[in-house]
């Protein structure tokens, strides 16, 4: 098969559309004005039924008629932006700068956006797929959320792809999978007395540093995966509350960021904190946190931070494609690897059960970094990627 290649008048073209992402602000429930963007340019290059869904999700298709269905997933959201003086470039400039371009969100991952949009073009261009669809997904507020999007998109929408790849970054490697997550929330109770008699109340902050003390010796003792790794426990936050500045606490929450590698369970998670709780003698109460958040189209929907690992074989055929799909765009075998953070991939292969990949531009590392930057370069040889990888599959 011959290799689908951008022309250099279709780089530059990715490449200036990379520059429109990045000088457009998209903070979690603030990713409207970049859905415009996106619906704009797929439209633009020729995709069919373009269109936002109820949460603000944005979709393109490419090809027609019956067959499996290919989903080119990425998220518009990215981290805010909280000290730009740190920058040596305009956050929201979109500079080039010899083989970079640099700008929040760049490589996490409004690269990979540019990238499933122009391997959507490319397909349609050269006339494929063969049979079946492609659909390329610009979800929202996965950074606070991952996976809520596209849940909406398949629970709600009705769009069930077969196979789906994530294009967050990966230098252009090959993930498989990725570890889980859970937010705990941990309310520790004491009793409130005036801050001159200590002794007369009981204090939450001491009592839930002991807990703290606690989870940190447990955080070297959870399970291992060969591939994922282990699975591992940060205190993230802690607050307290009384009366006064005057008064002993009566109430101090933490909370915990609990990354779950294979075989480890949101019900095993719970069951170690509880544990440290009654070993500690603390009085708390423990849970899962929820989210709820309002989408820049209105909607609204509460989900329990609970996102499963998962991992697909190496063998599987979504993974064998996309190797071949490398080689012959690239000359080279990918690594296999698996992400440290998580991704939409929580709900598309931890819940939904469908065969999810990862494959991106940009370097993981970068990912909510000062000066966070993507190779230009790799932006056009991902989008040549995601063409082949169709092809491969349904050419």
């Amino acid at each position: 098969m011959t290799k689908l290649r951008l022309t250099r008048d279709e780089r530059a073209q990715l490449v200036a559309f990379l520059q429109d992402l990045v000088r457009i602000p998209s903070p979690p429930t603030q990713e409207g004005p970049l859905a415009e963007r996106m619906a704009q340019e797929m439209e633009r290059l020729g995709l069919r039924e373009v269109r936002t869904d109820r949460i603000g999700n944005v979709l393109g298709w490419v090809g027609q008629g019956d067959g499996p269905v290919l989903m080119f997933n990425g998220h518009m959201d990215t981290v805010a932006l909280t000290n730009p003086s740190a920058w040596r470039w305009d956050p929201f400039g979109g500079v080039v700068e010899g083989k970079y371009l640099y700008g929040l969100g760049s490589c996490d991952m409004k690269g990979g956006l540019a990238a499933i949009v122009y391997g959507a073009y490319l397909l349609r261009r050269t006339g494929l797929p063969k049979r079946g669809r492609v659909v390329v997904a610009g979800v929202v507020q996965e950074e606070p959320c991952e996976g809520l999007g596209s849940r909406v998109l398949i629970e709600e929408e009705g769009v069930r792809p077969d196979w789906v790849v994530i294009a967050e970054p990966t230098n252009l490697e090959v993930v498989r999978g990725q570890r889980g997550r859970i937010e705990i929330e941990v309310t520790v109770h004491g009793r409130t007395a005036h801050a001159s008699r200590p002794d007369l109340g009981e204090n939450a902050i001491y009592a839930a540093a002991r807990l703290v003390f606690g989870l940190e010796l447990l955080s070297g003792q959870l399970s291992n995966d060969p591939f994922l790794g282990a699975g591992s426990l940060a205190v993230t936050e802690i607050r307290s509350q009384a009366a006064s500045r005057n008064a002993i606490p009566d109430r101090c929450s933490l909370v915990i960021d609990r990354r779950l590698t294979l075989g480890e369970t949101e019900a095993m998670a719970l069951a170690e904190v509880q544990r440290v709780i009654t070993r500690e003698g603390v009085r708390a109460d423990v849970g899962v946190a929820e989210f709820q958040e309002t989408s820049y189209t209105g909607y609204a929907r509460r989900v329990r931070k609970v996102f499963p690992p998962w991992v697909i074989e190496e063998g599987h055929p979504l993974v064998d494609a996309l190797v071949r799909a490398v080689r012959k765009q690239l000359g080279r075998r990918p690594r296999m690897t698996a992400w440290q953070f998580s991704t939409e991939g929580a709900y598309t292969a931890g819940i939904a059960g469908i065969p999810t990949v990862g494959f991106g531009p940009g370097d993981p590392a970068l990912a909510h970094t000062t000066d966070e930057h993507v190779p230009v370069d790799d932006v056009c040889a991902a989008a040549e990627v995601y063409a082949q990888l169709a092809a491969e599959l349904m050419g």
